[in-house]
């Protein structure tokens, strides 16, 4: 299985797409805001550019794609007003695989974005709203997507855990691997050490409860996993709904016997020069 050609989220905004059934993926965003905020701010404090690039990797298709880039405008929006300075402008890069639905994104999501950033001064005080331009990269992060130094904030969230080819050849079930890997934060830290280009700013991790997600939780997987398991296993007779109605009653069951939780690493760093 060619995984960068096979991988992406259910596109669309119907009932199983990953539009409608990301709101854990939102919590982490928001929960990560203020270290976010804090990397933004001290990026911009050092360097003062007139136009920052900001490239998010496996941006997917939803409400949550532009989420924490209007989160970092805002932040630099706000700090140049407090400082009586108007803000920069901001090159935003989306990037996914091929399968991502980026026509949605630009469709549907572009547009709200766009409103809302002209909402960011409502007072007529005399600043004008900060532009954006907003591109979409296609092709995997684990290859070149951009020009040398031509970034200065790359974002990731639930998207650098996907590995770039799940490596063995064995038959159907017993061959299906979800290129799928969730490092400690040690792991992380020897990763990012032994690559040797950032220093680490703050590793630290987060923990969100589920206590009130039973229900959701098939839905929110199938959202992401479905695509890989069609490509690999068909979705003959109404396999997929088969699969994650049984996937709803392991949850529900668990989840009543256990509290579940999900843990996410969060990493700032910083290159070096």
């Amino acid at each position: 299985m060619e995984v960068a050609k096979v991988l992406h989220m259910n596109g669309g905004t119907g009932d199983d797409s990953y539009a409608k059934h990301s709101l854990l993926q939102q919590k982490v965003i928001l929960m990560a805001k203020p270290l976010t905020d804090e990397a933004i701010y001290a990026l911009y404090s050092s360097l003062s550019p007139e136009t920052i690039c900001i490239a998010d990797l496996g941006c997917s298709s939803g409400p949550n794609t532009f989420l924490p880039v209007s989160q970092l405008i805002k932040t630099i929006y706000e700090e140049c007003k407090n400082k009586g300075q108007q803000s920069p402008e901001f090159h935003v890069f989306l990037n996914d695989l091929p399968g991502n639905d980026f026509n949605t994104i630009f469709r549907f999501f572009l547009p709200t974005f766009h409103e809302d950033l002209k909402k960011q001064n409502v007072g007529g005080d005399g600043f004008d709203p900060p532009n954006c331009f907003v591109t979409g990269v296609v092709g995997s992060f684990y290859t070149r997507l951009f020009p040398f130094k031509s970034l200065h904030f790359v974002y990731s969230s639930y998207g650098i855990q996907w590995l770039s080819q799940g490596s063995t050849e064995e038959e159907k079930v017993d061959s299906f691997n979800i290129p799928l890997y969730c490092p400690s934060p040690a792991e992380v830290m020897c990763v990012i050490e032994k690559e040797g280009s950032f220093t680490i700013n703050l590793l630290e991790t987060s923990e969100l409860h589920l206590d009130d997600s039973r229900e959701s939780m098939a839905q929110c997987v199938r959202a992401f996993v479905e695509p890989l398991l069609v490509s690999h296993f068909g979705d003959g007779n109404g396999l997929m709904d088969d699969v994650f109605h049984k996937c709803k009653e392991i949850y529900v069951n668990c989840m009543t016997k256990e509290d579940a939780m999900v843990t996410s690493v969060i990493v700032s760093l910083t290159k070096i020069n």
